[in-house]
């Protein structure tokens, strides 16, 4: 059923935001050089690497470089990814990998591989269920690059606090796992998004 509810809204999603991914993709070309995408290696479910796909929000080059985490007001962020990452436009292209199949709509966020690896036995259970666009995690860690902001070390902050909450989360997450459960995620991620100051 979850695969089912993925495939058709994901379709239904794509068709619908059509124009939006036209405007967005206008935007980004006008505002800085490179490619419309930013796309990134993540580990999806039983450990398989895959994809993901956003909108790229930074400058090129860079924004294949330094850190796989952003933090407050990277200066590698682009005036248009400002815009994206806070209304969480950027995020939309994710629909393709749930129409794919390597994600879907709710579950465990999918992370890259350096940091699976730190946790690589807590991640045996969660790889189980496919990573997905929004979950428990992702609604408390909404201002997450604010919080790492002003840290002095701001990767070992994500790793050793931000990270371990994550991992709870998410167990959280699969011990609730439910279609009506999926739907309140998303209802919720929505409702956030909206009413973001």
């Amino acid at each position: 059923m979850k695969r089912l509810f993925d495939i058709t809204f994901s379709l239904v999603g794509l068709v619908l935001l059509f124009p939006v991914f036209v405007i967005v993709a206008i935007l980004i070309k006008i505002n800085s050089r490179g490619p419309i995408f930013f796309i990134q290696k993540r580990v999806g479910r039983h450990f398989r690497i895959f994809n993901i796909c956003k909108f790229r929000t930074m400058i090129m080059k860079t924004s294949y470089q330094g850190l796989p985490i952003t933090v407050g007001n990277d200066s590698r962020i682009t005036k248009i990814g400002k815009f994206l990452r806070k209304t969480k436009l950027d995020e939309l292209p994710q629909i393709f990998n749930v129409f794919r199949g390597n994600m879907s709509f709710v579950g465990p966020r999918p992370e890259v591989e350096k940091y699976v690896n730190l946790y690589k036995e807590e991640y045996k259970k969660i790889l189980e269920l496919k990573p997905g666009i929004t979950d428990i995690a992702s609604l408390t860690y909404s201002n997450e690059s604010e919080m790492l902001n002003g840290k002095d070390n701001p990767e070992e902050y994500y790793t050793q606090v931000i990270l371990p909450h994550k991992i709870k989360f998410a167990k959280e997450y699969i011990a609730r796992a439910s279609f009506l459960f999926d739907l309140k995620l998303i209802l919720l991620t929505i409702y956030k998004i909206w009413n973001k100051p």
